[in-house]
């Protein structure tokens, strides 16, 4: 956290997340509880090795800037995460552990990323995945009043085929129109390495899902390759030239005035994550770019991202961040977390309860 303490008015401010991958979600202590459980061993021989494992500053995009020998890129200590999942109950854990976090950090609503791509190609059924998240669900709506929907992401770096089969075989527990549907998932995203991996070639999948009345997202990665030109076809070119309903990060259309004013006229907003960028992002770069943005008029809301590999910062850490980094005022947070609210896919009802909330908070200063 850079020595921020978060402040009694973040910590109390209710909270919606928008940007933040499930898997990413998953702490070292329940990393360890899972692998004695399913008698996986671990590449540390104690409980502290693995803890210290996750406070590695990693080499994030090893194709730009090589590899440091020995030390994970963040893509390889998220999989590595991963194995310890292997059943409907390792799936629910990991979800209910997250929208427990939530629920003590006045998260009101989530719309978690997942796949099963990294799951099924290690022999792990779809139903284990996808039964946990729903039961997690619904279990985290009635337990903790944490509500949610979730979004389903084709993993960009595997060929769109697998994606396309992904999809087919996850479509049973969508929403939208689909008959019959379980209702775990509201919309399609693009995650993983997007390197040299542009949206267009993901059409396909945008395509099927928007027929099924899903919505659609996808990541446009802070400083990647082609980071330019990757934004320019999820605001003006995917969905046959609609242009993606959300963008996840996006920062780097603030570069180009074509890119952020797309975003305006096509009321696309932004899920940024500032912590993640922060790791390798000056303050005096990076903070003043997310303040020019909202002052523009680009829609933008706060969240976490991976918070258990990104030192363990959660979306009240990032939202202290732009608070303290950006100089917003309390009027100007509240306006973020009502633009997560404006942004999100929650039925109405919800919605209206957290504008309510929001509207009561204090915010003299």
């Amino acid at each position: 956290m850079n020595g921020l303490a978060i402040s009694d008015f973040i910590a109390a401010l209710p909270k919606v997340e928008l940007h933040v991958h499930i898997e990413g979600t998953l702490t070292p202590a329940l990393r360890w509880k899972l692998a004695h459980r399913n008698s996986i061993t671990l590449p540390y021989a104690t409980y502290e090795d693995l803890e210290a494992s996750y406070a590695v500053t990693l080499n994030h995009r090893p194709e730009l800037n090589g590899r440091q020998p020995g030390i994970p890129t963040f893509l390889e200590a998220y999989f590595a995460g991963c194995e310890v999942l292997r059943t409907e109950g390792d799936f629910y854990d990991l979800a209910m552990a997250y929208l427990r976090r939530c629920a003590a950090m006045n998260v009101r609503y989530a719309e978690p990323f997942f796949d099963i791509q990294a799951h099924t190609r290690r022999g792990v059924p779809a139903t284990a995945v996808l039964d946990g998240y729903l039961r997690a669900q619904h279990d985290g709506a009635d337990q903790l009043g944490v509500h949610s929907r979730w979004i389903m992401c084709f993993l960009r770096d595997e060929p769109v085929e697998q994606g396309l089969a992904a999809y087919a075989e996850a479509r049973p527990w969508a929403a939208g129109t689909v008959e019959g549907g379980k209702g775990l998932f509201h919309a399609v995203g693009l995650a993983s390495n997007a390197y040299e991996r542009p949206p267009m070639l993901f059409e396909e999948g945008f395509t099927l899902a928007q027929a099924d009345g899903l919505h659609v997202t996808m990541h446009c990665d802070f400083g990647q390759k082609d980071t330019h030109a990757h934004m320019n076809e999820a605001i003006f070119q995917v969905r046959n030239g609609q242009g993606s309903e959300r963008i996840d990060h996006g920062l780097d259309a603030e570069d180009q005035e074509e890119l952020w004013q797309g975003l305006i006229d096509r009321k696309i907003g932004l899920t940024l994550c500032p912590h993640a960028y922060h790791r390798r992002t000056a303050t005096e770069v990076l903070f003043p770019k997310i303040r020019r943005l909202a002052e523009r008029g680009v829609q933008i809301c706060i969240n976490s991202d991976d918070p258990t590999l990104m030192h363990d910062v959660w979306i009240d850490g990032n939202m202290q961040k732009v608070y303290t980094y950006c100089g917003f005022s309390k009027g100007e947070m509240v306006q973020l977390a009502r633009n997560a609210v404006d942004m999100c896919w929650a039925e109405e009802e919800i919605k209206h309860d957290i504008y309510e909330e929001l509207r009561k908070v204090d915010i003299s200063e």
